[in-house]
């Protein structure tokens, strides 16, 4: 099928059958562009949950099509692509965590979003990289906390807080690939531009890149609101490239490097407009949490939803 019918296939599906188009900044951007709200996993959860749409096309990897299906079980959950998945996510299990757990009986588990339903389900809170930071802050001090399960981003969070933190040894095999070594050599190549480095990034605890004047540690949401206050007109960023579709988008007069273009997300960039398409047509894989995971996991990410924004 041309691309433009599918296009108008899917506008038209979508009225038909009362959908919202969820994408995350990193999906391939013809993707974003037919999105209804583009967004980080923080962003995304938000709108799950607010949405009073009944069918909710996912356009982002498995494990945000949980957290929406334990958010909103009445909505019917698709995405597009159902072997989409992630490596921090698949790098835990949840015999793991109740292994600390039946060690640490009075600690807290603080899982980042990117953790499947079962891990969830044995949580006591969630964060994303826009409110680690917070989350982390608001458990009482003295409490053991284990942070599962990016190692680079709890690793930046434990040096931000103080805080006595076990750190699970996973990463994002994206994020994981920008060392300071490679920051450093694009920043010689650009030292005027301002460094917007995600945190699951391997160089964000690293002092010799934290403490730079001209760098900031943000969520991709955070990195486009940066943009926007900022008196630079240059910026270096460290993260995947998609979302620099949508920093071109919103400051069209402002430059974006990416720290390595064809450093890709190749789990998000499976979603396609012909997968969507089939999705809606068919309302194939939908993903469904178990109700006796999903009355364990939504508490974990109703604490995380209900902190102060």
């Amino acid at each position: 099928m041309e691309r433009e019918k599918i296009l108008s296939e899917i506008a038209r599906l979508k009225k038909e059958k009362d959908v919202i188009i969820l994408a995350h900044f990193y999906t391939d951007p013809e993707v974003q562009d037919l999105a209804d709200y583009i967004g980080d996993s923080l962003g995304l959860s938000q709108m799950a949950a607010n949405t009073s749409a009944k069918i909710i096309l996912f356009c982002g990897v498995k494990f945000m099509a949980e957290t929406a299906s334990i958010i909103a079980p009445g909505k019917k959950v698709l995405l597009p692509d159902p072997t989409s998945g992630c490596s921090l996510a698949e790098s835990i299990k949840s015999s793991d965590v109740i292994a600390w757990k039946k060690k640490n009986p009075k600690g807290v588990v603080v899982s980042y979003v990117n953790t499947t339903a079962e891990v969830k389900a044995y949580t006591d809170i969630c964060c994303t990289s826009a409110n680690a930071i917070d989350v982390i802050n608001s458990i009482p001090d003295g409490k053991k906390i284990f942070f599962i399960p990016d190692k680079n981003l709890a690793s930046y969070v434990k040096i931000m807080t103080g805080k006595d933190i076990e750190i699970w040894d996973g990463d994002c095999c994206v994020h994981e690939y920008y060392d300071t070594k490679l920051v450093l050599e694009e920043v010689k190549r650009y030292p005027d531009a301002e460094l917007l480095i995600h945190p699951e990034s391997n160089c964000s605890h690293d002092p010799v890149i934290y403490k730079k004047p001209n760098s900031y540690i943000l969520s991709t949401t955070g990195m486009i609101k940066r943009v926007g206050v900022s008196s630079a007109n240059r910026f270096l960023v460290v993260t995947e490239p998609g979302v620099i579709h949508r920093m071109k988008k919103l400051y069209p007069d402002k430059e974006f490097i990416p720290c390595d273009e064809y450093n890709e997300c190749m789990q998000m960039r499976k979603i396609t407009i012909e997968k969507m398409l089939t999705s809606l047509q068919q309302e194939i894989h939908e993903v469904k949490v178990p109700e006796d995971i999903r009355l364990r996991a939504y508490p974990s990410i109703e604490k995380m939803l209900n902190l102060p924004l």
